[in-house]
């Protein structure tokens, strides 16, 4: 495997998932090389560092890590300012705990909505059980300006990204659900986020 000198990242314009590394990046400030990559394709320098060709990749130097949350974590510790997971241990856990159930939950029901090859019907049910569940816990945004803590982690880099494209998941929150249109509101205006987004992801909204 041939090493890159640079920071670069192989990266899908439209995938949530290609844009928390983007977010956590734009929150580190940190300048890294970014290829987009369409899904399903496979440039020979992404198949060289990575086995399996999944978005995204991240290289640096003789380092190449392909797996979402690995990379995340790889870049909070590489980059440790600002911190985006908490410093002592049963906080960091927890933080954990949330975004494998970000990922368990709602990133199951967003990659089935946005998959053309589920049926319409398995389309339907994950887009109702996704706002169904976003709804019932927009309470818990009432009372902290990120996701159940007072600072920006990679919990909001898991879940912003999905946010962001709820009206290409045909998804439109009620006024009840005020908490977590605020929080939207608040992430999204981040300067940060801003600069995560990818072109084709602005024209989400």
């Amino acid at each position: 495997m041939a090493a890159i000198n640079k920071l670069t990242l192989f990266s899908d314009p439209l995938s949530h998932y290609s844009h928390r590394v983007r977010l956590v990046l734009a929150e580190k400030s940190v300048q890294a090389e970014l290829i987009e990559v369409q899904a399903g394709q496979c440039p020979a320098q992404l198949s060289e560092l990575n086995p399996y060709g999944s978005l995204p990749t991240l290289a640096d130097r003789d380092l190449a890590l392909y797996e979402t949350s690995v990379v995340m974590e790889y870049l909070d510790e590489r980059y440790p300012h600002p911190p985006l997971l908490p410093v002592y241990p049963v906080a960091r856990a927890n933080s954990r705990l949330l975004v494998h159930r970000i990922q368990r939950d709602w990133c199951r029901q967003v990659d089935q909505i946005l998959d053309p090859r589920q049926k319409d019907a398995v389309r339907v049910q994950a887009r109702k059980e996704l706002r169904e569940s976003l709804i019932g816990v927009s309470p818990l945004f009432a009372d902290k300006p990120f996701f159940l803590s007072e600072d920006m982690s990679l919990v909001d880099c898991c879940l912003l990204p999905i946010l962001w494209r709820l009206p290409q998941l045909g998804i439109e929150l009620p006024r009840a659900a005020k908490p977590l249109l605020d929080y939207m509101e608040r992430g999204f205006a981040r300067p940060a986020f801003q600069a995560s987004l990818s072109a084709a992801e602005r024209d989400m909204r």
